[in-house]
């Protein structure tokens, strides 16, 4: 049976920690791109992973190059490339400059791996996802975001903390544009089938919901760069439902026209926010509504006027992918 082919763009601590996941998971072989200056660097860490092997006992093949000839035939590909956040920087700081980064990657994707299913991480996320939709010209199922994915384990791992039991008995959904702007849903949120409101008191819930928000942001402080083990388990999680059709339902910036009443009936205006999302062979198979109560609703919609803004910013920026 054919291996899947994964390539990651990007070859910094996400992208480097995304390629070690995959391999690890035997999701497939592995290639992973730098810019030529950073060649070595993709090159040291393919070879350095594939020195794992033996001890981990895992087999993909792990190349690392600088030649978008390498990435042909892709399955998924996964965009990481991009300037990550300082301290004291909003992920709206960086639109300018890595719009044209993802731009000249996106285009490179759509000439050598027509095919793929493509996974966009770098910031700010959901202006960052259009970038790629309109520069590979793929149909929108096969666009995607990962935001959800990160920002929900955020919150089940706050939430966690609060009660002091363990995650994995935690379910929760955010839905909305990635960062200060999402939208947190309490009532939807559970630990092992008991409410969260039963739990624990609002202040304490609310609490949890601003971390959440600020998660990323909080990391930068400490570290004076952004997260990556979290961003990269949320991206591989996707790659898995995909790579092995598996249906997940994952919170992801999937494009939506009529679902949430984002751009109804305005076909080609829709925007890349955060909703369920059931991730197979083909991407995003659909998105799964349900509804809203009528602050939820307020909340959300205006998490996309901001993402709506912010994808204007790109637009204004660059008029031919408007």
């Amino acid at each position: 049976m054919r291996r899947a082919k994964i390539s990651v763009i990007g070859a910094g601590n996400i992208g480097g920690e995304c390629a070690r996941a995959i391999a690890y998971k035997e999701l497939g072989d592995v290639v992973l791109l730098d810019i030529p200056e950073k060649e070595g660097v993709s090159k040291g860490k393919a070879l350095d992973l594939a020195c794992v092997a033996p001890i981990e006992r895992f087999d993909a093949r792990l190349t690392g190059t600088a030649s978008y000839g390498d990435i042909e035939g892709s399955d998924v590909v996964v965009i990481t490339a991009g300037v990550t956040r300082k301290p004291g920087q909003s992920r709206d700081d960086l639109v300018g400059i890595n719009a044209g980064i993802v731009r000249a990657v996106s285009e490179n994707v759509k000439k050598y791996a027509p095919q793929a299913v493509v996974v966009v991480v770098s910031n700010p996320l959901d202006a960052m996802v259009y970038v790629a939709w309109k520069a590979t010209g793929f149909p929108a199922q096969r666009v995607l975001g990962q935001a959800g994915a990160l920002d929900v384990a955020r919150f089940r791992a706050f939430v966690a903390m609060e009660l002091g039991c363990s995650v994995e008995d935690v379910s929760a959904l955010l839905l909305g544009g990635h960062g200060d702007d999402m939208v947190p849903l309490p009532r939807l949120t559970s630990v092992h089938g008991i409410p969260v409101t039963d739990l624990l008191p609002a202040e304490k819930i609310h609490a949890a919901v601003e971390r959440a928000k600020q998660g990323g942001g909080e990391i930068v402080k400490l570290m004076g760069t952004s997260a990556w083990y979290a961003p990269t388990a949320g991206t591989v999680q996707m790659v898995e439902a995909i790579v092995r059709d598996k249906k997940r339902i994952i919170p992801s910036a999937a494009y939506c026209e009529d679902e949430f009443g984002v751009a109804p009936g305005q076909r080609g205006k829709g925007l890349f926010v955060g909703v369920p999302a059931v991730l197979g062979a083909g991407g995003v198979e659909r998105v799964v509504q349900f509804p809203l109560q009528a602050d939820e609703k307020a909340l959300l919609d205006k998490s996309i006027n901001s993402v709506r803004e912010l994808v204007g910013v790109v637009k204004r920026m660059m008029p031919d992918l408007a």
